[in-house]
């Protein structure tokens, strides 16, 4: 059986592995991943019916379906789709490939800068001050700067108090950094859809959210009502974490 298998079969393996994980990662940031599974648990089905079983009347009533499931599919997953090409194309995509090829490479980012982000949320949750900070990544969110005004300034924790000050004008919406620079204060940011996020949530931590499932950005939400503060990571919501809980989610390179 594995008489013939070279290295163009061992890259074909490799490469399907590494499109299902891209694939299976991007439904679970979403939520789908019981759509995923029952897609999966369908086709099974369909093999065994078809293929194996020979049943001729299912058979065919399945083979429908299939063949009209791939539009299917790029309907239900367009949202994974395209979060998972964008993905692809950014540079975290290329070097999580990088990583797998040499993986005794480290290259650690400088992220000193956001020791002012942490203290900045720290002053404003016990301020009980609202706040929506996005800190880019690999993915750019250029076309969610323009919703705001931009800034382009240093990043310094008065300057990120002053702008979330209660009378501010930019206080409602959020601030994006890019780099070691506020690029942009007062954006809009996609709301999240998911079902199981606590009634109780705001807009700023549905908001966050959403960012967090269009884009690799780290994001941090401040309450408003309560003080806690949030982070929110790959469609992932961590609730009431400490400053230094903070620093160590925005430090990693995870």
């Amino acid at each position: 059986m594995f008489a013939h298998f070279g290295l163009k079969d061992f890259i074909d393996v490799v490469l399907v592995a590494l499109l299902l994980y891209y694939l299976f990662r991007l439904v679970k940031i979403s939520g789908l991943r019981p759509l995923l599974i029952g897609i999966l648990v369908f086709m099974v089905i369909w093999i065994l019916v078809s293929r194996v079983f020979n049943m001729v009347l299912l058979g065919s009533i399945l083979d429908q379906f299939v063949s009209v499931g791939l539009l299917l599919l790029v309907i239900l997953f367009q949202d994974e789709i395209r979060r998972f090409l964008m993905s692809l194309g950014s540079k975290k995509g290329w070097n999580f490939i990088a990583k797998l090829i040499f993986p005794g490479e480290n290259n650690k980012k400088d992220n000193s800068h956001l020791t002012a982000v942490v203290l900045a949320c720290m002053n404003m949750s016990k301020a009980k001050t609202g706040a929506l900070i996005a800190i880019q990544g690999d993915i750019q969110m250029g076309l969610y700067e323009q919703t705001g005004e931009i800034v382009n300034a240093d990043i310094s924790s008065r300057l990120i108090e002053n702008i979330f000050f209660k009378n501010s004008p930019l206080h409602d919406g959020a601030m994006i950094i890019v780099g070691k620079k506020i690029k942009a204060a007062g954006c809009i940011l996609p709301i999240s859809q998911n079902p199981n996020i606590p009634a109780h949530l705001g807009l700023r931590h549905r908001a966050g959210l959403g960012i967090s499932q269009e884009t690799d950005a780290k994001v941090i939400i401040v309450s408003e009502e309560r003080g806690k503060i949030a982070f929110a990571s790959e469609g992932r919501l961590k609730m009431n974490i400490s400053p230094e809980d903070l620093q160590r989610l925005l430090m990693s390179d995870d």
